[in-house]
């Protein structure tokens, strides 16, 4: 059973990073440094859109406008955080006896 909750708690992490790879990656392009002409920047910029949209959609429809701040990526990679925590906190030790 240790190997199901590592494996969840793995997912969640590489998730995380997911997150603040495509936020980083927004970033530059919306700064002009990278370029969405390039076949490869625009496949990568694609990916991470299609990754991370689906969980980012429900808080962004949820937070009000801040003028062009999206803290969306934040409040989900805190949340992620707290499933983590609760995973091993309180679930674990049930599943451990």
């Amino acid at each position: 059973m240790y190997a199901v909750f590592w494996l969840i708690d793995q997912a969640i992490g590489l998730y995380v990073w997911a997150l603040i790879i495509a936020a980083v990656f927004s970033l530059l392009i919306a700064f002009n440094v990278l370029d969405t002409r390039n076949r490869f920047v625009w496949a990568v910029a694609d990916f991470l859109y299609k990754l991370t949209e689906p969980a980012l959609r429900p808080i962004r429809n949820f937070l009000p406008s801040m003028g062009g701040i999206d803290i969306s990526p934040m409040i989900l990679i805190l949340l992620l955080y707290a499933l983590r925590i609760f995973l091993w906190t309180t679930l674990w030790p049930l599943v451990a006896r």
